[in-house]
């Protein structure tokens, strides 16, 4: 793994390095315009003790904020020892007073440092959802729901297969299939195509990321990509087209990737960030077997911004129901342009 190792054990573990990739942290750079400050913390030989990237964001739109880290699910505090993390927040504080920032939000996970600082807020708006594979294909398979199980057999008789990307140009076809879920589905923006040739560019040749397709009679009609990190593996994207459900291709593409995931000697499937206001999604992983884990984010001196915004809002429902309306032409046009105000 590129970046700095974890050592300090009250921290969310190696899994989640992959948010602090340095591959990761040029990608967003180098997409979305935005630098990355590296909080460091060394020992009185120059040895590095802690670091916690953060990015300084000011928009137009959203205002001026720091977060650790935009388009991350989790980025975790990675330090030898408490007070060593207990200078990392502190740095960021100051770095937020430095750029009159409206507010701090770090995204570290469940965190016993920051829990106790009276200064940050910490909110229980999402969870994390892991599914143990240690037992192997046969045992995790025998912990799905029968209902998903079905779907993924009726899929297979329905003739949709699976296969792995290949090359570059198959990003292409991915943000095709995100744009319309993203846009049709869920009424927000999308990222633009060169985030996903961007992933390919730095992740593809070595494995890190897999992105599968789930074809019917020749044709992609859902995706999912995966990051892999440590001894896990992680689902990160995933859309379909509306039309295609009925054939259940998302259920068999899950199923093809925890399956990959065991063939491959990984030990957690991670089913990624879900909304602890979207039942629906989360009952939807509930049924693979996974078991949900608190997923909680900091804020200083107020919670703000759109990740502190809970999906039964009224403001979000507006802003959702409005994005849906957009032509998917101009959704991902504008949605390239506007996704970076959203880190």
């Amino acid at each position: 793994m590129h970046g700095f190792s974890q050592t300090l054990s009250a921290q969310a573990p190696s899994s989640n390095g992959f948010y602090t990739d340095e591959r990761w942290l040029d990608l967003i750079q180098s997409i979305y315009g935005f630098t990355v400050t590296r909080l460091e913390v060394r020992g009185s030989d120059g040895a590095l003790l802690g670091q916690l990237p953060v990015c300084a964001l000011s928009s137009p739109l959203t205002g001026r904020r720091i977060v650790s880290l935009p388009f991350s699910d989790i980025c975790p505090l990675v330090a030898t020892d408490p007070a060593t993390a207990q200078q990392l927040v502190d740095q960021a504080v100051e770095l937020g007073k430095k750029h009159r920032a409206r507010y701090i939000e770090l995204r570290t996970g469940s965190s016993a440092l920051l829990e106790e600082r009276n200064d940050f807020i910490a909110t229980d708006n999402y969870v994390s959802w892991r599914l143990v594979l240690a037992e192997g294909e046969s045992s995790v398979w025998s912990g799905v729901q029968k209902p998903v199980q079905r779907q993924v057999k009726k899929s297979r008789k329905m003739g949709v297969t699976i296969r792995f990307a290949q090359q570059r140009e198959e990003m292409d076809i991915y943000h095709r299939l995100h744009v319309g879920t993203r846009t049709g589905k869920h009424g927000m923006p999308a990222q633009p195509r060169a985030f996903f040739r961007g992933l390919w560019d730095r992740f593809g040749a070595d494995g890190t990321m897999q992105v599968l397709f789930a074809e019917y009679e020749g044709r992609a009609i859902a995706g999912m990509v995966l990051f892999a990190s440590g001894d896990t593996v992680r689902y990160a994207y995933g859309a379909s087209e509306e039309q295609a459900l009925h054939l259940a291709p998302n259920n068999l593409l899950m199923w093809e990737s925890i399956a990959w995931a065991i063939n491959n000697g990984y030990h957690i499937f991670d089913m990624g960030r879900t909304a602890r206001d979207n039942q629906g999604l989360m009952e939807y992983k509930r049924k693979w077997g996974a078991t949900a884990e608190p997923l909680p984010y900091y804020y200083w001196p107020q919670v703000a911004g759109l990740a502190s915004t809970s999906e039964t809002s009224r403001k979000y429902q507006v802003l959702t129901a409005c994005w849906k309306r957009l032509p998917l032409p101009i959704a991902s046009t504008l949605g390239g342009i506007l996704y970076k105000h959203l880190g």
